[in-house]
């Protein structure tokens, strides 16, 4: 790809998952793949059909957007309510069938999906509508578009991510954050009520069981129960954005550490109403910074920071919020990729005894991209913090390394070299790591997704899934 695409790529990731909704489905047919009475005591209704491979659509619904993944479920269960999902789940319970749960299908690991397992795909679960002008309830297959198109001509916002495809059931159970997580918080900070299938099958009202809806802000990724509609707190939108953009090329490691310092040293002093991202891909050096303020003393600051350590400078006006945030929807095709969490922390000084080697890996590996986007803000907010299990609200940057190619047989070299840096930051003591950006290959998984609630999340897990029912590489398991 041409350097101009990757640079595109990293920020449409970093920001969220690239990935495209499913299509719908059409009515089921006999012998085309569904399981029905006869075929292990399944059957069809309105509220859950199930796929099998011969079924015309079983590709498309098990395929993420990470062409290098490649799962075969023994069975997809396309379900159109929370009695579908239910339905479905006591069927995985009675056949002893891992269960994983697909909204989106976002993860970067692929564990949206699985092998001889069950499937429980909610991309038929796009219903959405207002419970008052400051609240909405949608169902988890509703992606950021849907919604955004939904909320906005009201004037109104949920901090969600900006690309198009994301499912907002699995961004939310993670966390989530994006351009506005500065100023309002994390997606699952506005989150106020859900509800739940457990590992029974029972389907569990969360409005008032406030240890539920803890778990499911920022733990709940596919660990003990299935959400099946979400109510959100909606706040007004910022009338506009103004981006700004900053550029080096043929940066040598010595000037790509300059530009990296000073932005740390500039954003550390960034007002909640931006956001901004340090970005290496090869040899070049990007720099992102949103603003959804004015243009303040602190603002023009930043910008004069970073216009003396690059070589290019561009900037927009003030862009209405809803044009803006299309800029940055998204790649909808699959892609060959590995992208994951390369660890949270506070400052340049907790990356400078070590970083000279990341960028040495970087800057001689051509489609792999170091980026460090801004945390802080609203994210901090101690209310937040107390009411939710996302774990890792002291930091302030979150990095990512991502790497993308072509063709199958140029993964392996790429992937080799994304371990050694991942190495190196391990080694180094960075350990904290994001869970909506997961690797495989992390060691003890969970504990370094979760941190300190970790224990909590277990004992949750033993109360809604004791049979672990649904378990995948890296899931919390009792």
């Amino acid at each position: 790809m041409q350097r101009k695409k990757f640079i595109e790529l990293s920020f449409l990731s970093a920001l969220c998952a690239l990935y495209s909704p499913l299509e719908l489905m059409a009515s089921p047919k006999k012998n085309d793949g569904y399981l029905s009475d006869n075929q292990n005591d399944l059957s069809d209704n309105i509220n859950v059909r199930y796929i099998r491979q011969g079924n015309s659509s079983y590709e498309s619904l098990r395929q993420g957007f990470n062409k290098r993944i490649n799962k075969l479920p023994a069975v997809i269960a396309l379900c159109s309510s929370a009695i579908g999902v239910a339905e479905a789940v006591k069927y995985a319970a009675k056949n002893n069938l891992a269960v994983a749960v697909k909204s989106g299908g976002h993860c970067m690991e692929g564990f949206s999906c699985n092998n001889d397992g069950l499937v429980i795909n909610l991309s038929e679960m796009k219903s959405m509508r207002w419970i008052n002008d400051d609240n909405i309830q949608v169902e988890p297959g509703c992606t950021l578009k849907d919604i955004y198109d939904f909320i906005l001509p009201k004037n109104k916002i949920i901090p969600g991510g900006s690309c198009a495809g994301v499912g907002i059931g699995g961004l939310v159970m993670g966390g989530g954050y994006g351009l506005l997580a500065r100023k309002f918080g994390l997606t699952c900070d506005s989150l106020r009520e859900i509800t739940m299938v457990d590992g029974t099958g029972k389907i569990i009202q969360a409005q008032s069981d406030s240890e539920l809806l803890w778990a499911c802000k920022g733990g709940n990724n596919g660990n003990f129960g299935i959400v099946t509609s979400l109510t959100f707190k909606v706040h007004h939108a910022p009338n506009s954005m103004q981006s700004f953009r900053f550029k080096s090329f043929q940066t040598t490691k010595e000037k790509s550490k300059e530009i990296l310092k000073k932005w740390f040293e500039v954003t550390a002093l960034l007002p909640a109403n931006c956001f901004s991202a340090f970005v290496q891909n090869g040899k070049t050096a990007y720099i992102l910074l949103t603003n959804v303020g004015a243009t303040d003393e602190k603002v023009q600051k930043a910008i004069t920071g970073l216009k003396s350590v690059t070589e290019k400078h561009t900037q927009t006006g003030q862009i209405p919020l809803s044009s803006a945030l299309k800029v940055y929807y998204g790649q909808t095709t699959p892609l060959y990729f590995k992208n994951a969490s390369a660890g949270l922390y506070n400052d340049f000084n907790t990356i400078a005894p070590f970083v000279d080697k990341i960028l040495d890996l970087v800057l001689s590996t051509p489609g792999m991209i170091y980026q460090v986007n801004t945390l802080g803000g609203k994210i901090q907010d101690a209310e937040f913090e107390k009411l939710s299990s996302f774990p890792h609200r002291k930091f302030n940057y979150l990095s990512e390394l991502q790497t993308y190619w072509k063709q199958p047989e140029q993964g392996k070299k790429l992937m080799q070299q994304f371990q050694k840096v991942q190495t190196i930051f391990k080694e180094n003591g960075i350990t904290a790591q994001y869970r909506n950006y997961p690797d495989v290959d992390f060691i003890n998984a969970p504990q370094i997704y979760y941190g300190a609630n970790f224990n909590k999340l277990v004992e949750i897990k033993k109360q809604y899934d004791p049979n672990n029912l649904f378990r995948y590489e890296q899931g919390i398991k009792v």
